[in-house]
């Protein structure tokens, strides 16, 4: 896996685990409510699982979010990863 989607998926990974975190509930419940299996949220929420659309869907959904809502952060969170915060970028 190249670098650059290791750190995209890491950091989604780390929005999802904050959102699910943030609402109190376990893996095992999130995977109920949004019709996945509890392993497939934990690789996506340690950044080893590339979920598609129709995943990033259910995950919202099981949130009670919007997709845009769950993205909310991550090219933050990746500049992070990288070293830089493109929020405090002076010109």
């Amino acid at each position: 896996m190249d670098e650059n989607k290791a750190k995209i998926l890491k950091a989604l990974g780390s929005l999802v685990r904050q959102h699910r975190e943030n609402l109190g509930i376990s893996q095992e419940e999130l995977a109920t409510r949004s019709n996945l299996d509890r392993t497939y949220i934990s690789g996506i929420e340690r950044g080893i699982r590339n979920p598609s659309v129709t995943a990033l869907v259910s995950l919202a959904n099981g949130m009670n979010l919007n997709v845009s809502n769950l993205l909310e952060g991550l090219e933050n969170k990746v500049n992070q990863t990288n070293g830089k915060d493109r929020t405090t970028r002076t010109t």
